[in-house]
């Protein structure tokens, strides 16, 4: 009998959970403003942002940061929340794609680029200092 028949895949809150630590650890300057993010876990991207990203396979977006960057608020923008959307399914591919990191790792780095574009960063500045997808 197969060790792997009775495991089952991390539901979505699971998935939160591991953002949520995550979210927990980033450096006390970050955390105040990192609150007032929501998150939110799907199964996969809704239609509507693929089509906006110009995106054919829902399993290449693992997330995505909806809101108005820190560095670029005023008062007259929306009043609603910034939200950090991440999409289990995307990523439990990628993690099994990439097959050298943890699951628990993988989502804190998605869900940290996702905050580092609320906090006004662009994915070049990312890149920059980020080499984890190389």
């Amino acid at each position: 009998m197969s060790r792997w028949k009775d495991c089952e895949a991390p539901s979505l809150a699971e998935i939160e959970a591991m953002a949520e630590a995550a979210r927990a650890l980033l450096p006390e300057a970050f955390r105040a403003a990192a609150a007032q993010v929501v998150l939110r876990v799907e199964d996969v991207a809704p239609d509507t942002f693929l089509e906006e990203l110009e995106i054919d396979d829902p399993y290449e977006l693992t997330g995505l940061y909806e809101g108005v960057p820190m560095t670029e608020k005023s008062i007259a923008d929306p009043t609603g929340p910034d939200v950090i959307w991440l999409f289990r399914r995307a990523i439990l591919d990628e993690w099994v794609a990439r097959g050298d990191v943890g699951l628990d790792e993988l989502v804190a780095h998605v869900f940290v680029h996702e905050m580092a574009h609320h906090f006004g960063w662009s994915d070049e500045d990312i890149a920059a200092i980020d080499r984890w997808w190389e």
